[in-house]
Order: C-alpha cells, then structure tokens, then sequence
C-alpha cells in the first residue's frame, strides 16, 4: 500500500516537472517572438522612408497630443507594455524623437490603468463592495494622473525626466561613442530580414505583422508566467504582502516583473479591496510598485533595438515612476481621498463608473486628438 502511494508521487512529481518544463520552453520561444517582433517593427519603420516619418513627428510634435496617443493606445491595448514597447522600435528607427517619446511614456501610465478600473465593475451590483473596489481600482488612476499633472510641465520647461533618462541610457550603452552591440538583436535579425522579405519588404505589412506578433507574444508569456507565479503568490497575499508600504512596494515591483503586467498584478488585489480584506492606503504602495515593474519590458525592447536613444527612452519611463512615487508617497493622502471621493459617486448611480471608463480612457483622448492633430 505505501509502495503504491509513493509510486503515485512519483509520477505526479515528475508530471509536474515535466510541466514547468514544457512551459519554461514556452516561455523562451515566447520571448524570441517578442525580441523577433521589435526587430522587424524597427526594420518596418525604416522601410517606411522620410514623408511616413515627417507624418509621424508631425502628430506627436505636441506633448498633450504624445500623451494622448499614448493613453489612448494603452487603453485600446490594455497593456502598457506593448505601447511603450512600440514607442521604443519608433525612436530606435528614428522615427520619434526621445523627446516627444516621453509624453508618450506618460500617457501609456494612465492608459494601463483601465484594466483593473474594468474588473472592479464585476462587484457593481453589491453596493458598499463594488464602493471599495471602485475605489481601489481608481486610486491607480488618480497616482498616474497626479505624476502628470506635476511632471509633463516639468519636463516641457525644465526636461527634468529626459536630462537624467539620457545620462543614464549614456552610461548604460558605453563611453566615448562606442556603440552598444545588442547580442538579442542579432539572435533576431536573420529570421526578421526574412520575415521582411516574404511580406516583398512592405513596410505597412512588416509594421501590421510585428505588432500582431508583439500582442500575442507579451499576452502569452502573461498567461505562461500567470500560471507559473501566481497560483503560488496568491497563498501568501494575507499573509506577507501588506505588513508594511515597503514590502507592498517591493512585492508589487517583483511580482510585475515576474509577470509582465501591471494589469494582472493591480487587479488581484481590487477583489481583496472589495471583500473588505485589505484598505485603500494598504494597497497604495503595491500599486506604486506595479508602475515601476512594468518598465522591465520597455528595457527588454530597447536592448533589442541596440539604440541608445531607445535606452534613454526606456530610463524615460523608470525615472518617470521614481519621481511619482519620491512626490506621492508623502502626500498619499491626495490620490487616496480623491479615489474615495470619486467611489462615493457609485452609490448614487452604476452609470457613473461606467461613463468615466468611456470618458476618461477614450472619449477624452480621441478627441484632443481630432482637435489638435
């Protein structure tokens, strides 16, 4: 009888191997196809030539108008890393410049947040809960929106994020103009030139296919990584993760990085919030952290790219964080009362939360767009 219970062990504990291992290479052929996939988008912008690129500069020469495709583009997506990871092939082609790319940066942070906003809806017919995690889901939001509002006129007038992002993408790719040699960039670029030539080298057509390749690449390493981390994360959620702001922060940068989404990782937390398990000022930091850990992907992208523009471009989008959360942290009380006011909303009307996803995230956006592009 033992024998048998061991034996069934055994093959269960092999089977398990067997699985993390078949989805450890998945994982791998899945990061080739993102490598693969920025690659040919900066290949494809090249081949666009100069009128697609005079026409791209033109639409993003006004930072509120950067910042607007950037949100806009995150909320359609629902994944700041794919917007910020095309924002990065663009200034590597020389397409964008750093400079307009920043604004860009930014409004891929407001835009990601729209994601947990939606799952916080699921608790819309049960009052005080769906109050608390309307709440939660929209203190993401008014961070982001805060860090705009005190840093974009920074950056316009005094370029506080683009003068350190460049210092640091300069230290980063080398001295003395030596040129940074991406190892990851020439695994891709034999497959991409082929790739390339089998679309007759259309640029429209290459550009189509890298972003189709780039969205199911990060939204399948999502799902593998999903299923590798967080059945285990979830365990030690009540336990662990909100003793003090520190370790919510740090957990939130870890957990992010481990599974490529801010989305995936501040939505676990708005049913906690809902069920009235953990508060609104116990989450704040993991939030922040979430912002912070999402930017690994814009690195992967830009080391691809071999550009130290794009580097920059990537420190861009950390020190942009950083100085959120150096400015919000103290004054917390701020994002947090604003969350808590806007949730009080909800218990007059379930339209309310509705209107402001539709307002907030695409409304608003497309239509500065019309009106100043």
């Amino acid at each position: 009888m033992t024998d048998s219970l061991d034996d069934g062990r055994g093959v269960s504990t092999t089977t398990d191997r067997r699985v993390i291992i078949l989805k450890l290479l998945a994982l791998a052929g899945l990061l080739y196809l993102f490598i693969l996939s920025i690659t040919i988008l900066g290949a494809s912008f090249k081949l666009a030539g100069k009128g697609f690129a005079e026409s791209i500069f033109t639409a993003t020469s006004s930072p509120i108008v950067g910042l607007m495709i950037g949100l806009l583009a995150t909320a359609v997506v629902q994944s700041s890393s794919t917007t910020t990871s095309i924002i990065v092939g663009l200034v590597a082609s020389g397409i964008v410049s750093f400079e307009c790319a920043i604004p860009m940066v930014m409004g891929a942070n407001i835009g990601t947040t729209v994601t947990n906003t939606i799952v916080s809806m699921a608790h819309i017919s049960r009052g005080d809960e769906f109050k608390r995690a309307f709440a939660g889901s929209v203190v993401h939001d008014f961070f982001n929106l805060c860090a705009v509002v005190i840093l974009l006129p920074m950056q316009i007038y005094f370029n506080v994020v683009g003068v350190v992002a460049q210092y640091l993408g300069d230290v980063f790719t080398g001295f003395s103009g030596v040129e940074f040699k991406s190892p990851l960039a020439a695994i891709a670029k034999p497959l991409a030139g082929k790739i390339i030539a089998m679309t007759g080298k259309s640029a429209p057509i290459s550009a189509i296919s890298s972003v189709i390749m780039m969205f199911v690449a990060l939204k399948y390493i999502v799902t593998v990584l999903k299923s590798l981390v967080l059945s285990k994360v979830e365990r030690f959620f009540h336990r662990y993760i909100f003793r003090t702001p520190a370790l919510g922060l740090i957990l939130g940068i870890v957990l992010t990085i481990l599974v490529q989404s801010s989305s995936i990782t501040t939505s676990l937390v708005v049913p906690l919030l809902g069920a009235g398990v953990i508060t609104l000022p116990q989450i704040f930091p993991y939030m922040l952290g979430a912002n912070v850990g999402t930017t690994v992907t814009a690195f992967l992208a830009s080391l691809v790219t071999g550009s130290p523009a794009a580097v920059s471009v990537a420190f861009a989008h950390l020190i942009f964080n950083v100085y959120g959360i150096i400015i919000f942290w103290p004054l917390k009380r701020i994002p947090i009362w604003m969350a808590e006011k806007l949730a009080q909303s909800t218990q007059k009307s379930k339209l309310f939360p509705i209107l402001y996803i539709i307002l907030v995230f695409f409304v608003l956006p497309g239509t500065v767009l019309l009106v100043m592009r």
